[in-house]
C-alpha cells in the first residue's frame, strides 16, 4: 500500500505515524480506521448476573457501579441495568426467566475495565465495604495487568481491572 496516503492522513490529523503505517500494513483502509475513533463494534454489549434478592442486588449496584459513573438504563420487576452511556457495554441483575432460584456459573467472570489502578482499588474496596467477599485482593497481576477480585452478595464473581 502507498504510505503516502497515510502521510496525508498524517498531517492533518494528531496522530502517531504508527497509527497509520500499522494498519496500512494490515490492508485496512484510511476510512475504516478513521471511523473506528469514533465508533468501534462492541464484543460484549450487556452481562446479565442472576439473583434471588432484587433489592440488594439492586442496591449493591447501584452503589457500585454508581462509582464509576454508571446509571440504571433499564429497569422492570425481574431485572435492573446499569451502563455508564447508552452506547456502553451493561451490567445487570436478573431474576431467572424459568422461575427457579438463580445460581453461580462456575468458572464465569465479569470483568468491569476501569482507567488506572487507583480506581481499581476504590472500586474493590467499595465493593467490599458494600459486602462483596475478597476472590484476590487488587494489585498487580504480570507486568501490564492490575486487578481486583471479588463475588457480589449474591456470589457472583467479578473483577475490576486496567492494563498498565
Amino acid at each position: 500500500m502507498d504510505r503516502s496516503r497515510w502521510r496525508k492522513l498524517h498531517d492533518l490529523l494528531p496522530l502517531p505515524p504508527s497509527f497509520f503505517h500499522d494498519f496500512a500494513d494490515m490492508g485496512v483502509p484510511p476510512a475504516a480506521r478513521l471511523i473506528s475513533l469514533f465508533w468501534e463494534k462492541k464484543m460484549i454489549g450487556y452481562v446479565t448476573l442472576g439473583t434471588n434478592d432484587m433489592e440488594k442486588a439492586s442496591k449493591f449496584y447501584d452503589a457500585l457501579l454508581g462509582e464509576m459513573g454508571a446509571k440504571r438504563f433499564m429497569e422492570s420487576d425481574s431485572f435492573v441495568a446499569w451502563a455508564t452511556s447508552p452506547t456502553a457495554p451493561g451490567v445487570s441483575v436478573i431474576k431467572p426467566h424459568d422461575g427457579k432460584p438463580a445460581t453461580v456459573g462456575n468458572g464465569v467472570m465479569v470483568a468491569i475495565a476501569c482507567d488506572k489502578p487507583a480506581t481499581v482499588d476504590k472500586l474493590y474496596k467499595k465493593a467490599l465495604e458494600l459486602g462483596a467477599t475478597d476472590e484476590g485482593p487488587a494489585g498487580p497481576r504480570g507486568d501490564t495487568f492490575y486487578a481486583g477480585y471479588f463475588r457480589d452478595p449474591d456470589g457472583n464473581k467479578l473483577n475490576f481491572f486496567c492494563m498498565t
